[in-house]
């Protein structure tokens, strides 16, 4: 079983900065994936970003990519998500997700296990 706890969200204007956390504990293996996934109420919830078990590989969502950053932190069990140049469209709850396995993807379906979510509030 692994546990993933969330935090750093807030309310924050448009053109602000935010920086997620989410800390894994439990039975996580060596070689596993994280990413973070983001719901806006009434629609689907949508992939941000995801990160390799090394950092040497991410995949970024098109609406996010070159304003938001994922990283991770192995010692500490930790992935981030740096989230610069936000938007009032960037709103929702942003969802920490982890993947017992190397590979990674944006497919909601592949992540094994959940946070319960951090809420994002951009102004205008």
């Amino acid at each position: 079983q692994v546990q993933l706890v969330e935090s750093g969200g807030g309310l924050v204007q448009a053109g602000g900065s935010l920086r997620l956390s989410c800390v894994a504990s439990g039975r996580t293996s060596s070689s596993y994936t994280m990413g973070w996934f983001r719901q806006a109420p009434g629609k689907e919830r949508e992939f941000v970003a995801t990160i390799n078990w090394s950092g040497s590989s991410t995949l970024y969502a098109g609406s996010v990519k070159g304003r938001f950053t994922i990283s991770r932190d192995n010692a500490k069990k930790t992935v981030y998500l740096q989230m610069n140049s936000l938007k009032p469209e960037d709103t929702a709850v942003y969802y920490c997700a982890f993947k017992s396995s190397y590979g990674i993807t944006s497919q909601r379906a592949e992540y094994d296990y959940w946070g319960q979510g951090t809420q994002v509030t951009v102004s205008s």
